[in-house]
């Protein structure tokens, strides 16, 4: 009302007075209008809703600092996007992080999860390619995706096809870009090659098999020993895996006899060390190359000397965070679309649960082995 009397008054004034008067109140006006809007602007702050978040305090085991609080709205700025997460895994990398050890994490106290899938909630007056109701991933990948609310700037996401499969869109960016990428970047592979790969259960493994099936490149698959083995080959062949052995059959038996009439393969993948890599060693050819890029059972690898002399063997590894930032980032964003097709399409698949986010903390203990064996775990907001 007071604004109004304000308009009133000054019109009324305006009526009154010589055509320089009005000139210079009308002038006066317009500052006053804008200040007030600008004033009222600063009142009317787009922000997000309120949130619930997985944060830790300190580096440490993560069931002990991990924990579920309530956060406030935060301001959505012209260039920030709002976004309601869908869904975020829990990997091996984000236990990692949250225990201190992973090579890059980010300063505590910190919200936990380093990727997933989300809904555009909104977004600043300075974004339009994206709208709300957009299907978004981060990338390169950014911490803190185990929340219901997230606001970070445009350049974060990446805009993927509303029909991609949800949970393989929570799970793209860390595991499957791994497996596609190491396949591409060390050894030109051609149709009829052969590639040996221990940890074969794993995502990357298990991707591994199928984006080399697509290749016609074949896959001979390394296990460890456990109960149940037979059915597990029986799943790693229905997704394209040639040959698959357990760790003490390949110690009992000769290397060249298992590959009957493969190719000797110029690419190894290691995600294991200690003995399950010299194992998989012993099936390069000439001049073959071992790719590592993960260490489960937390041994050195030990290669012998003559592997180095007579074979001349190469030993690569592999850090998808050191190649997403290598300028690489509109490459991979591609690779991303095309790996969620194959998703889309069946031709890409591994296996998950879904975890309602109020259950999160039984989700963390099935990651963490406290369960047993468990499919990789995938939370649901």
């Amino acid at each position: 009302m007071a604004l109004l009397k304000s308009v009133l008054l000054q019109r009324a004034l305006c009526g009154s007075l010589s055509s320089s008067s009005t000139n210079l109140l009308r002038l006066k006006w317009a500052h006053f209008a804008w200040s007030q809007s600008q004033s009222m602007s600063a009142f009317a702050a787009v922000m997000s809703p309120p949130s619930k978040a997985v944060v830790y305090e300190n580096h440490g085991p993560p069931d002990s600092v991990t924990r579920v609080i309530e956060v406030g709205p935060v301001e959505v700025k012209e260039d920030d996007v709002c976004v309601k997460m869908v869904a975020a895994p829990i990997n091996p990398s984000d236990i990692n992080r949250i225990e201190g050890v992973y090579p890059v994490r980010p300063q505590v106290p910190a919200v936990g999860g380093y990727e997933g899938v989300g809904e555009v909630f909104s977004v600043g007056s300075a974004v339009k390619d994206l709208s709300p109701g957009d299907w978004v991933i981060p990338f390169p990948p950014s911490f803190g995706t185990w929340q219901t609310y997230i606001v970070k700037e445009r350049g974060v996401w990446h805009k993927i096809d509303k029909d991609s499969p949800m949970e393989y869109a929570a799970t793209v960016t860390v595991n499957p870009l791994t497996a596609l990428r190491m396949l591409e970047d060390f050894v030109t592979l051609n149709s009829g090659d052969s590639i040996v790969q221990n940890g074969a259960t794993s995502i990357v493994g298990q991707c591994i098999i199928q984006l080399a099936r697509l290749r016609g490149i074949h896959s001979i698959n390394i296990i460890r020993d456990r109960a149940g083995s037979d059915e597990v080959e029986e799943k790693l062949k229905k997704l394209g895996a040639d040959e698959v052995f357990t760790e003490s059959q390949l110690d009992v038996k000769n290397v060249k006899s298992v590959l009957a009439t493969l190719p000797e393969p110029a690419l190894v993948f290691n995600c294991v060390g200690g003995n399950s890599a010299s194992l998989v060693m012993k099936f390069l050819r000439q001049g073959g190359t071992m790719v590592t890029y993960g260490g489960m059972s937390k041994k050195p690898i030990t290669v012998s000397t003559s592997s180095f002399i007579f074979k001349d063997l190469s030993l690569r590894g592999f850090w998808l965070q050191k190649w997403i930032i290598a300028d690489k980032a509109q490459e991979c964003r591609r690779m991303i679309d095309y790996l969620l097709r194959l998703a889309k399409d069946g031709k890409l698949k591994y296996v998950m649960e879904m975890a309602p986010f109020d259950n999160f903390h039984n989700a963390l203990d099935k990651a963490l082995g406290k369960l047993g064996s468990q499919p990789k775990q995938v939370i649901k907001f």
